[in-house]
């Protein structure tokens, strides 16, 4: 399930973020990939044991606990740290698969985030090409903007052949660990919104609502 979220981050927190990841200072991104991966990872990274990175981390994640849309989509158990990366002109990340398990404590990879920090005019290239059953999916958002998308799924960034593609990755463990249920959850979700907004006082909003928390009950590792 690919979801596209807009508005991710206010204009100040957008402000402050592409002030912050201008002045620090970047290492090889392949520092933090795995065997397959590093060997087609080429960009650049804020380390994540700096103090820069634990600062824009924490404005990242506060954005996305707000989203009312990512905790319907994601229902997140853990939330990673974001890895704040950059693309320069020549550089590209290739096919690859997201480890399974990350940090300490460990998390395991359900849903993937990458949240836009650098507008699409500012550079050519660097789209976010995701593969699925349905083929393959191209994302190049505005600053700001983000998308979840499943950590199975082989993905990659197209090279970069102008300006500076800027941007947060973080990875999600779901309440629900299988993709089927989550994306029934989800529309499940949506269409009570979507009555309730209607007519709130919809006879059906009650069982509606009533069936999704028993089948959150069943699914959820909470």
């Amino acid at each position: 399930m690919l979801v596209q979220i807009e508005r991710v981050l206010e204009p100040d927190e957008l402000q402050q973020l592409r002030g912050g990841i201008a002045g620090v200072q970047y290492a090889d991104g392949s520092a933090t990939a795995g065997h397959q991966a590093k060997r087609v990872k080429q960009n650049l990274q804020i380390p994540i044991d700096s103090p820069a990175a634990a600062e824009l981390g924490r404005i990242v994640v506060k954005a996305i606990q707000r989203s009312t849309l990512f905790l319907a989509a994601a229902l997140p158990k853990k939330l990673s740290p974001p890895l704040f990366n950059r693309y320069q002109t020549g550089m590209n990340y290739g096919n690859h698969v997201d480890n399974a398990i990350l940090g300490k404590p460990r998390l395991r990879t359900d849903i993937a985030i990458t949240l836009f920090l650098s507008e699409p005019s500012e550079y050519d290239g660097g789209e976010l090409v995701i593969q699925d059953s349905y083929g393959y999916h191209s994302a190049k958002l505005p600053a700001g903007n983000m998308i979840l998308y499943p950590a199975t799924s082989l993905h990659r960034v197209q090279p970069v052949t102008r300006g500076v593609r800027n941007a947060a990755v973080c990875w999600v463990e779901s309440m629900v660990r299988d993709e089927r249920q989550r994306r029934l959850l989800f529309d499940l979700d949506n269409s009570i919104r979507r009555v309730t907004t209607g007519n709130a006082d919809h006879t059906e909003i009650a069982p509606l609502t009533a069936c999704y928390h028993n089948l959150l009950r069943m699914w959820a590792d909470a």
